[in-house]
């Protein structure tokens, strides 16, 4: 389904014609390309849905030395609506061979070509297979002569691995980092290398086999220096090593004044550009030779903040707040010494935003500090990629507001083309938009350019979660075992892959059963496997440890949704078929849940959870109704994963208030689309008690299944 036309794809048996087979060759010539079918989903049914709801990735995103026009052919041949594509397989050949002949194509002209059509009304048949050879001989001739335009980078990957502090003064080091990150920064901004983040090569401090850390980071160079701060004079030493032979490529030392540290790093990061044969267009030589700030005390402060706030992301509750507050503190301690410094604007900005996202300031005041902070760094500099990192990470994490955050995110990424923040962020909003292939695409560059960032790898295997794509998934989870072998989430999220595929309780169970004694804090875990398990004892167990430890609100599905404690007791106490204990722990859920829709009145999530205690407490036609209402306050074309759950739960409410037909309806909609429910959770959930034996649905369970369960 790759490369079926959306007419084809809908059944518009009306519709095809040649102009369908335009779009065919289109997509072959795009997979020639760029290594990639236009479209491609875990399933035939998301590649279909990618298809009709998407548009293909710009083959220039995949690589930037496809030339412009030929990729505009490619676009214009997979158009959805056959009317602006080519007219004829013809015509498209037509225009790949004036392309061919670097004259101006006809894509670009408001007009349709229309020399040939009589030809082809004639001889369709012999058109369609003369012009198919034209377009793919077209293809693989500028595969062929054209290599220029397609070739690899002279490199596969440079790491600028940290520079090791020779001075005295221990309290240098953060100076030698500030060296190792302008570096990096400046290198990043180089289209045509390809640059590991600051998070990945940070784990390498110290003398390391280089061969080893080209294999990890998937580079064939690494940069590696030393610092020696003594006074006011500087000695830097820098050399760059090819990771496949071990040798050194290239090797300079600076002994200059400290004020000239900018300047070294400049020389530094042009000398490895042109060791490595980089085209460096204009702009980015224009970003190579600006200086972060001309306060090196600024620029020390500034490195230390930095390295808070990605600290942060990895840490508990308690520390990440510590660190976010002392990054704060910092930077402005750095712009207050100089007020023109864009990058501690931004990175101002971030830390603000993330007080505000995690709650721990969940206060318009706080946004408004990270407003201030971007609209100074635009002040300074408007066409900053920073500066549109920052409001887009502003956008998305203040208010939601996606589009917005989307459009500065596509502005950032035009000189910030190494930035894995860009395109993990990106991947954040896919999710939200109902963009799965666009999402997957994103995460994959994301863990190309930052391999080692538990974050963004954790977030690869969510996204291949929610796809179903479990392969992908362990694949992904793997590497954070290796990453991290002493945190117990991994090999719990790697022992689930086999409880959502094949129901299959024995894997979650054996891990649940070794950790929960030293980390109680995974009862909810063990809450929600006893009830797949049917186990009532365990699950009480369960509760009361998460009552012991003071949990009582619980983050649920994919998007916003929580439940209470007393929710998970009423659940509990119905799974049991005790009818009085339920109404009891339902009647408290209901007091609690009815103060969470009053916070977010117009929020879909909460009203629904509302509904699912009202079906527990019988009130049948206010949990139908207020089922209903979320849903519309939650629409998938709004945030596709709040708009997963609440169906998810609006299913559970018909299930539960006798509306069999209903449930079923919701639930043939979630089987086929991402984010819905797994085979194990259809197989094993009590939620679905009522429904079993009915033909229609096990049909839907059937259909999550895996392969070797079907042939059964």
């Amino acid at each position: 389904p790759s490369y079926m036309a959306p007419e084809q794809a809908v059944g518009n048996n009306a519709a095809i014609s040649a102009i369908t087979d335009v779009y065919g060759i289109g997509a072959v010539l795009y997979q020639l390309l760029t290594g990639h079918p236009p479209f491609a989903g875990g399933t035939t049914y998301e590649t279909i849905k990618f298809l009709l709801d998407t548009e293909p990735r710009k083959p220039r995103l995949w690589n930037p030395k496809i030339d412009r026009d030929l990729s505009t052919i490619c676009l214009k041949c997979l158009e959805k609506d056959p009317k602006r594509r080519y007219p004829s397989a013809l015509a498209l050949a037509e225009d790949l061979e004036r392309w061919l002949k670097h004259e101006p194509i006809s894509a670009r002209r408001t007009g349709l070509v229309t020399r040939g059509r009589k030809w082809v009304r004639r001889n369709p048949s012999s058109a369609l297979l003369a012009a198919s050879l034209v377009a793919l001989a077209a293809a693989a001739s500028w595969i062929v002569w054209k290599a220029e335009f397609i070739r690899q980078p002279a490199t596969t990957g440079i790491a600028v691995l940290p520079f090791e502090n020779l001075s005295d003064e221990k309290e240098h080091a953060f100076f030698a980092d500030g060296v190792q990150d302008d570096i990096l920064t400046k290198l990043a901004k180089i289209a045509d290398l390809k640059v590991i983040s600051r998070s990945s090569v940070m784990q390498y401090r110290g003398k390391q086999d280089v061969r080893q850390i080209g294999n990890a980071l998937r580079v064939s160079y690494v940069l590696e220096g030393t610092v020696r701060r003594l006074g006011g004079k500087l000695h830097v030493n820098a050399q760059l090593v090819d990771t496949r032979t071990d040798e050194d490529i290239w090797a300079d030392e600076y002994d200059r004044d400290l004020n000239d540290v900018f300047a070294i790093e400049t020389e530094v990061a042009q000398s490895i550009a042109n060791r490595l044969r980089a085209k460096v267009s204009p702009r980015e030589k224009a970003a190579i030779e600006q200086r972060p700030t001309n306060d090196l005390v600024a620029y020390d402060l500034y490195v230390q903040a930095v390295s808070l706030i990605d600290k942060a992301a990895y840490e508990e509750r308690k520390e990440q707040g510590k660190d976010y507050f002392q990054a704060i503190e910092l930077l402005n301690q750095a712009i207050a010494r100089d007020p023109a410094f864009l990058l501690a604007y931004c990175r101002l900005a971030e830390a603000h935003d993330e007080l505000y996202f995690d709650r721990f300031d969940y206060t318009p005041s706080r946004l408004e500090l990270a407003k201030s902070a971007i609209d100074s760094a635009f002040r300074l500099k408007p066409d900053s990629g920073e500066a549109h990192l920052a409001l887009g990470r502003h956008f998305y994490h203040g208010y939601f507001d996606y589009d917005h955050a989307r459009h500065e995110l596509a502005i950032a990424v035009r000189t910030l083309p190494n930035d894995a923040r860009i395109f993990e962020w990106s991947g954040y909003i896919d999710r939200r938009q109902n963009r799965w292939y666009d999402a997957v695409r994103n995460f994959e560059r994301a863990m190309e350019l930052d391999p080692r960032n538990v974050k963004i790898l954790t977030d690869g295997a969510i996204t291949y979660h929610l796809l179903r794509d479990y392969k992908k998934e362990g694949e992904t989870i793997d590497r954070l075992i290796a990453l991290e072998p002493n945190k117990i989430d991994f090999p719990l999220a790697r022992a689930g892959i086999d409880l959502r595929e094949r129901a299959n309780t024995r894997a979650t169970h054996a891990v649940l059963q070794k950790i929960l004694t030293d980390n109680p804090e995974f009862a909810r875990e063990r809450f929600d496997l006893a009830l797949y398990e049917r186990d009532a004892v365990a699950a009480e167990h369960a509760l009361a440890v998460l009552g012991a430890l003071g949990e009582d609100t619980f983050d649920a599905g994919r998007g916003g949704m929580q439940f209470s404690r007393a929710c998970l007791q009423g659940s509990l106490a119905r799974m049991k078929g005790d009818a009085a204990a339920a109404h009891v722990a339902f009647t408290v859920a209901r007091a609690q849940q009815e103060e969470a829709v009053r916070a977010r009145p117009d929020y879909g999530p909460p009203l629904c959870v509302l509904g699912l205690i009202d079906a527990g407490l019988g009130r049948k036609e206010e949990a139908l109704r207020e089922g209903r209402r979320a849903l519309e306050l939650a629409p998938m074309a709004k945030d596709s994963l709040d708009g997963v759950d609440v169906l998810y739960v609006y299913a559970v409410i018909c299930a539960w208030t006798g509306e069999r037909d209903l449930a079923i309806e919701q639930l043939e909609t979630l089987a086929k689309i991402p984010a819905g429910p797994s085979y194990g959770d259809l197989r094993l959930s009590p939620n679905w008690d009522s429904l079993r034996g009915d033909p229609r649905f096990e049909k839907i369970v059937a259909s999550l299944a895996p392969k070797e369960v079907v042939s059964k």
